[in-house]
């Protein structure tokens, strides 16, 4: 048995397998230069400091549902010598204040990943609820932005009713809405086939804003796979009660970011994207990066 998944390629090559595998299949090779996966190994067993992330879903009963998410997150703690212990969290639990303060009250960050339907929303927002209070660093994936406008939109912005077009279809307050062109698909009236928004899409990013500090650049690319988006009827008056539309399409018209201001949130940080499916165990996505660094510097303080 190997010590990590991340010790298997030097195992297999120990013992022979991939050169075995590249001659049979005649390709050509060349010798294996491990530097980088050795530094990448001295992180995984000797790590410096422990992170602890809150992720909560609602198939954490079958973990590998968000496999891509924890590799993730484990490879942004690898950029910061940190090793990274998950805490599964049941949505549903943390509908309640008192819910997410036992189940959330010992993370030090907390992550909200993508998914699709109704059941486990209101507990998704019980977690961003108390992690925007208590200053809980949150990152919230595709669905995970859409619950952090929907919490904003509720609790900081008066608007009782808000929710998502998604959940409720008769909602008077639609602030997340599905996406033009999708209307008579959601309704029925057509194939649901491979008729989301799928692919790499560019977003430019707010000068000075969280996402372009972390990233490095004010233009960037990221995956998708969504059918909803930010009701742009309600960006202002979601700026209006302190959220920042940090990354908007190139045509101005989809919120593919949202932040809460440094000033008052060390790290809020919601993306429509799925930025998981561009992290690497040695070129972790920054995004995953920043919420770890975040993380670390909450626990110092």
């Amino acid at each position: 048995d190997a010590p990590s998944i991340y010790d298997i390629p030097k195992v297999l090559h120990r013992e022979g397998l991939d050169a075995y595998i590249v001659r049979r299949l005649g390709l050509p090779f060349h010798d294996v230069e491990w530097g980088e996966w050795d530094s990448l190994l001295a992180k995984v067993h000797k790590p410096a400091h422990t992170v602890k992330v809150g992720l909560v879903g609602k198939y954490v009963d079958l973990p590998d549902a968000y496999l891509s998410v924890t590799e993730a997150l484990r490879a942004g703690g690898f950029d910061n010598n940190a090793k990274v212990e998950i805490k599964w969290v049941v949505s549903d639990d943390c509908e309640s204040a008192a819910g997410a303060e036992k189940l959330l009250g010992d993370v030090d960050a907390i992550c909200v990943p993508g998914g699709f339907g109704v059941r486990g929303i209101e507990g998704k927002l019980g977690a961003l609820k108390f992690a925007r209070e208590k200053k809980i660093p949150a990152l919230g994936l595709c669905l995970g932005l859409q619950c952090m406008v929907i919490e904003v939109a509720r609790n900081l912005a008066g608007i009782a009713g808000a929710n998502s077009a998604e959940f409720d279809p008769t909602t008077k307050d639609p602030v997340i809405a599905t996406m033009a062109g999708q209307e008579k698909i959601v309704a029925g009236d057509g194939d649901m086939g491979a008729t989301m928004r799928l692919g790499l899409y560019k977003a430019k990013l707010q000068k000075g804003s969280i996402v372009a500090e972390v990233y490095g650049s004010e233009e960037i690319s990221e995956r998708h796979r969504h059918r909803y988006e930010v009701n742009n009827s309600y960006r202002e008056k979601l700026t209006t009660a302190g959220i920042v539309f940090s990354g908007i399409s190139p045509d101005g018209n989809l919120v593919e970011f949202v932040e809460l201001p440094r000033e008052v949130h060390p790290y809020y940080v919601g993306t429509q994207a799925h930025p998981e499916f561009r992290s690497r165990p040695t070129r972790p996505h920054p995004l995953f990066s920043g919420l770890i660094k975040a993380a670390l510097a909450r626990g110092k303080r």
